[in-house]
């Protein structure tokens, strides 16, 4: 089984209790989480790297990306 996300993880618990009806509403939230979690992994990441070592960006966008493939 894939990881799980700390927001994969709330959702699903949220979608045992609520209507059918407002699941359309939880998955917009659910996206709009998922991205403030990349940003935050993409901001812990460039924190090791304020030396001005280059091309850090890079590195945090390519390590972002690694992890969201290895967890679906």
């Amino acid at each position: 089984m894939a990881q799980q996300t700390a927001v994969e993880w709330l959702v699903n618990k949220i979608y045992m209790v609520i209507p059918n009806e407002e699941r359309n509403f939880l998955e917009g939230l659910k996206d709009e989480a998922k991205q403030m979690e990349k940003g935050q992994r993409i901001k812990d990441y460039n924190a090791g790297y304020t030396d001005g070592q280059c091309n850090h960006i890079n590195d945090a966008d390519n390590y972002v990306n690694e992890q969201e493939y290895l967890t679906t």
